[in-house]
């Protein structure tokens, strides 16, 4: 009874949308990391994100407006990494703010020697526990080009990883998944980025096991080939967690 109830609700929030099949395919239009999906991906890509936004608040902040093109393009790229996975994988928050550029925030970091600094840094994105996403305008109109830079699946992804806990680099696993298996190769593959440069992935990276996932996860989904060359043994546990093969 409950899934009757669940799949009725859905499709009455499809039928009221405000958008239109038309909108959508003009929006997707504009990423180009979506070209490689098929007709049957697109058009389940679009009803995720119409059910995302129906379920998810988009405001403006610093008197950033927020259009339709801001709001399908946030909705169709947050949605990208759950295609296959569900909007219940975005539970227990219900916030996005979109700055219009860069802004600052307060951050505290341990150093290598243990020493925590705190002071207020630049940010184009971040993700907070149970609380909102926050992204910078100007970075995020810039995702999906294929360039292996996307704030918002960056920051979505750390949504994710938040799932079992703080974000950590270990979200919670697919059924078929070993979660030892995972475990060795991201700790493996992260200590070795943090010694050595790899061809079109990002640094920041290096920072911790967290943001070494949520880097990885843009290269994933913009340029894969990039990341096969660099470490194939996350890209394939990347196909068994997002359960699809972007290249």
């Amino acid at each position: 009874m409950f899934e009757i109830i669940k799949d009725w609700r859905e499709q009455r929030i499809l039928d009221n949308s405000e958008f239109t099949e038309a909108d959508w395919s003009q929006a997707a239009k504009r990423i180009v990391i979506l070209d490689r999906l098929n007709e049957d991906e697109r058009s389940r890509l679009f009803e995720l994100a119409t059910l995302f936004l129906d379920d998810k608040s988009i405001t403006g902040a610093q008197g950033f407006e927020i259009t339709d093109k801001v709001i399908l393009s946030i909705a169709l790229q947050a949605c990208l990494p759950i295609l296959n996975l569900g909007l219940e994988w975005y539970k227990g928050w219900s916030s996005i703010i979109i700055y219009p550029g860069s802004y600052k925030s307060q951050a505290k970091t341990v150093d290598e020697f243990g020493i925590i600094h705190e002071g207020a840094q630049h940010r184009s994105g971040e993700a907070w526990l149970r609380g909102p996403v926050i992204l910078s305008w100007k970075d995020a109109k810039h995702s999906g080009e294929r360039d292996g830079h996307n704030v918002v699946i960056h920051e979505f992804v750390h949504k994710l990883d938040m799932l079992n806990g703080s974000a950590n680099g270990f979200p919670p696993m697919q059924p078929d998944m070993d979660p030892t298996r995972w475990t060795e190769i991201m700790s493996r593959d992260f200590e070795d980025f943090q010694k050595h440069r790899k061809s079109g992935l990002d640094r920041y990276g290096a920072t911790n096991p967290a943001e070494f996932f949520a880097v990885l996860s843009e290269v994933f989904f913009e340029t894969p080939q990039k990341l096969i060359d660099a470490y194939p043994d996350i890209y394939d546990i990347m196909v068994k967690f997002f359960q699809q093969t972007p290249l």
